[in-house]
């Protein structure tokens, strides 16, 4: 019997799998971190002898290619793909066996323009695609990662892609995609749970939908995208190598006050209320958790050095994991303990934390400015009125566009205001970050501003 084990990254909205008669396994769409796809093969006694890729990802660093060469597989990309290291060439139609496992690859451009889809079968039928970035589960993956200028053409290819599948495979065919479980990947929202290409035909715009309605459904969706894309397919097409995850040189007190200082960052992992209790001057907080390889990955001027400090040493190796799924592999130091060992008598800074009632009761808010850090979508949907809007990621380098005034910040859940309170607590602002879910400003008895389209 054929079984798929799907590998989660929950932080990054991906899922890679593993798939396997029993004896032999075929793996697709391998993290960086493949030690977890070792395991799930140990674990079932199993020999991996092929590694593919539906495409060159954009949104992370690959372990496909270290993986097999660990294990000695075929490493399958597709032949038009421009890579820079040997591996088994695959197009349109290509057939192969693993063990009992039947598997064709079919072209599937949209995502990227030689984005292959993968069908799983025996010999009797097709009863599974991987679909990577084409078909999602509600969804399909985004069109514009390769500039402005190739949207439009790979919107439509995206379209045909989708249909092609709908009209090669049976309706009960399961589809196993890699992005869509919160990727930035995504066109637009996807739906939860499993899901077959007869879900797909009853729910997918790219199937339900004509092509015109489809594309400008897709293109209103999308939305900015984090900085970091620029360099996962360059290092993906280079063939990474294996991550080492072996834990950073511990540095002391003063040493990480003269990396601050030095323009370098440091990072703090706590959780962002204990952050706002007492922090070293001019650490930033990008709290562990599923934000943070995507916010620290699109906010950091790339190749500066980063040292992260936490609670634990424990979670300095889960935020390194975390990090070099992005190719964030040189760590330049870490501490752990308390915020009072780091700072080494210095004083430690602090900043108010509140929720959108205590915003709401505050009977000075026009002597203030209200900081909305959402993105463009988001504040096109609905934002309070009055508020100045910056997104995250555009926010070091328009600071100077905030009035000398006492700033509160906000986003959607708490997560982005913690990082943006610190920045700019770090530049010597006055901060008030929200800690709250946006849906909870409206009840707190706040003015809401109506929603606009995004154009």
């Amino acid at each position: 019997m054929i079984e798929v084990v799907a590998i989660d990254t929950p932080s990054l909205g991906d899922r890679g799998y593993l798939a396997t008669d029993g004896r032999v396994a075929l793996v697709v769409d391998a993290q960086r971190d493949f030690d977890r796809v070792l395991s799930v093969a140990e674990d079932r006694g199993l020999t991996i002898t092929h590694v593919v890729e539906t495409h060159m990802h954009n949104d992370y660093v690959t372990g496909g290619y270290a993986l097999a060469q660990v294990v000695g597989a075929q490493y399958l990309v597709n032949a038009a793909d421009p890579v820079g290291f040997g591996r088994t060439p695959v197009s349109d139609g290509d057939l192969f066996e693993v063990g009992q496992m039947r598997v064709r690859a079919i072209a599937t451009p949209g995502h990227t323009y030689t984005h292959l889809s993968y069908a799983l079968g025996d010999d009797q039928q097709m009863f599974a695609a991987f679909t990577g970035g084409s078909l999602l589960h509600g969804s399909t993956g985004r069109t514009d990662l390769l500039g402005e200028q190739d949207k439009l053409a790979l919107s439509r290819a995206q379209f045909a892609s989708a249909h092609r599948l709908a009209a090669e495979l049976p309706d009960s065919a399961a589809i196993y995609p890699t992005h869509g479980f919160g990727s930035f990947c995504s066109a637009t929202a996807t739906a939860s749970g499993p899901s077959t290409l007869g879900d797909e035909k009853r729910s997918n715009s790219a199937l339900t939908s004509s092509e015109a309605d489809y594309i400008a459904e897709l293109l209103a969706g999308l939305d900015a995208y984090p900085a970091y894309y620029a360099h996962m397919g360059v290092a993906n097409i280079a063939g990474p190598v294996a991550p080492d995850l072996a834990m950073p040189e511990p540095v002391k007190p003063g040493e990480l006050r003269r990396r601050i200082d030095a323009g370098e960052w440091v990072v703090d992992l706590r959780s962002r209320t204990a952050f706002a209790v007492g922090h070293l001057r001019g650490a930033l907080n990008f709290e562990l958790g599923d934000g943070l390889a995507t916010y620290l990955g699109w906010l950091i001027p790339w190749g500066i050095p980063l040292t992260l400090i936490g609670n634990t040493a424990d979670e300095v190796a889960d935020a390194q994991r975390e990090l070099c799924r992005i190719g964030i592999d040189q760590i330049a130091g870490s501490a752990s303990g308390s915020p009072a060992q780091w700072a080494d008598g210095e004083g430690l800074e602090s900043f108010v934390v509140t929720d959108f009632a205590g915003f709401a009761s505050f009977k000075e808010r026009a002597a203030v400015v209200l900081l909305d850090v959402r993105r463009y979508g988001e504040w096109h949907e609905g934002h309070i009125e009055g508020a100045m809007h910056i997104p995250l990621h555009e926010l070091d380098g328009r600071m100077a566009e905030i009035p000398d005034r006492e700033i509160w910040v906000h986003c959607g859940a708490g997560y982005r205001a913690a990082v943006a309170a610190s920045l700019l607590a770090a530049q010597g602002r006055k901060v008030v970050a929200i800690d709250d879910d946006f849906s909870a400003a409206q009840g707190a008895g706040l003015t809401m501003a109506p929603g606009a389209p995004l154009t």
